[in-house]
């Protein structure tokens, strides 16, 4: 099955974003503390890029589609903003954080946990984020 959702870049449509993951991750080969994992990492890709590449801009659109074979699911978020390289993401020191007593800048490290493969592409202005979850038999 495929799925796509066009995402404006409003922190107001991560809502529609979750509905719509909740709909299309129904039929999928997964439990549902998974689901909300699987939910958890998308939505932190979707809202850092709405936040820092695009700043909030509703004008500005996120790409999303996912592709439900038997063996995976593979989420693909594009976009045309300011390029991020998840792979190129240094984790932070979490003493550091703490001591700090820092908000923020640990959600990538929870979407690296959560999914199998991360693949990361920039080509012709348009950023790609390939986010895939095997299933476990």
């Amino acid at each position: 099955m495929k799925y796509r959702l066009d995402l404006s870049c409003q922190t107001s449509a991560l809502s529609e974003l979750r509905a719509f993951l909740q709909h299309a991750l129904g039929a999928a080969t997964l439990d549902e503390i998974e689901k909300h994992q699987v939910t958890l990492a998308v939505e932190e890709v979707c809202a850092n890029l709405i936040i820092h590449s695009h700043r909030c801009n509703p004008m500005d659109i996120i790409q999303l589609e996912i592709r439900d074979s038997h063996e995976k699911l593979i989420f693909e978020i594009s976009d045309q903003g300011e390029a991020f390289n998840i792979l190129d993401y240094e984790v932070p020191d979490l003493k550091k954080v703490m001591l700090q007593k820092r908000k923020g800048g640990l959600g990538i490290i929870l979407v690296k946990k959560i999914m199998d493969e991360i693949e990361f592409e920039s080509k012709d202005g348009t950023n790609t984020c390939r986010l895939i979850k095997w299933f476990r038999s």
